[in-house]
C-alpha cells in the first residue's frame, strides 16, 4: 500500500520565476547533493541563475527584457 501523507505536498507553478513548494523539503540535485530547507514554503530555482541554487534568490528578475523601439505615433 502506498504511503499517503496526511496533507499532500503543494507546489505552485508560475509563468516565470521559481517553483514554490510547501516545506519542509529535501531537493536532490543533478550532482547527487541534497539541499534541505525547513521553511514553511521554499522557492526552488527553475532558471539556474541563482547564486543559492537550488534555492531561488530572484536572479530571474535581473534579466533584462528587450526594449521596444520608440515609435512615432503618427506612423
Amino acid at each position: 500500500m502506498p504511503n499517503k501523507p496526511e496533507h499532500p505536498c503543494r507546489i505552485a507553478l508560475g509563468d516565470e520565476g521559481p517553483l514554490l513548494v510547501e516545506g519542509p523539503v529535501e531537493v536532490t540535485c543533478a550532482d547527487g547533493s541534497v539541499a534541505v530547507s525547513d521553511r514553511f514554503t521554499v522557492a526552488v530555482c527553475m532558471c539556474r541563475r541563482s547564486r543559492m541554487y537550488p534555492w531561488c534568490d530572484t536572479s530571474h528578475r535581473r534579466r533584462k527584457r528587450p526594449r521596444e523601439e520608440f515609435r512615432d505615433p503618427a506612423d
